[in-house]
């Protein structure tokens, strides 16, 4: 198991849910903190919240890449490459996991059983995705240290 995954599973015994684990994975790689980003994250919670919407690893790493490349204050531009890093990240999860599980909702994925399924379920889809998150911001020239 590598440090990434025994962090990850840390968060999630604490209770932190996908999206938020996501997010504290990308601060602790800053070194920083941000406690309202990670409440904001928790909106997007199992398909923000009814599991009929996009699973929440996929928007919380788009959120991680906005993070990078996005717009933040009226002095700055953003990634000029915002978008096509977030077409990658979409059309990957949609390969990688959505074809397999018949939709990329978290219905489609954890299945009847709801959210109580998702920690067994999910810990390897966050896993990967975090790692192709970073892996698409480094193709596109984003450091994240």
């Amino acid at each position: 198991m590598d440090d990434t995954l025994m962090q990850m599973l840390r968060y999630a015994s604490k209770g932190y849910a996908c999206s938020q684990i996501m997010a504290l994975l990308t601060l602790d790689q800053c070194n920083t903190s941000n406690p309202g980003l990670v409440r904001a994250m928790a909106g997007l919670v199992y398909g923000c919240g009814n599991g009929v919407a996009t699973c929440g690893v996929l928007t919380g790493a788009c959120c991680v890449i906005g993070y990078f490349a996005g717009k933040g204050t009226d002095t700055e531009t953003g990634n000029e490459a915002l978008m096509l890093m977030l077409e990658e990240m979409n059309d990957w999860f949609q390969s990688r996991f959505g074809e397999h599980h018949g939709g990329i909702t978290c219905q489609a994925i954890v299945g009847e059983a709801g959210p109580q399924a998702s920690r067994s379920i999910c810990a390897g889809i966050l896993s990967e995705t975090y790692a192709q998150t970073l892996q698409i911001l480094a193709d596109h020239g984003i450091d994240i240290q």
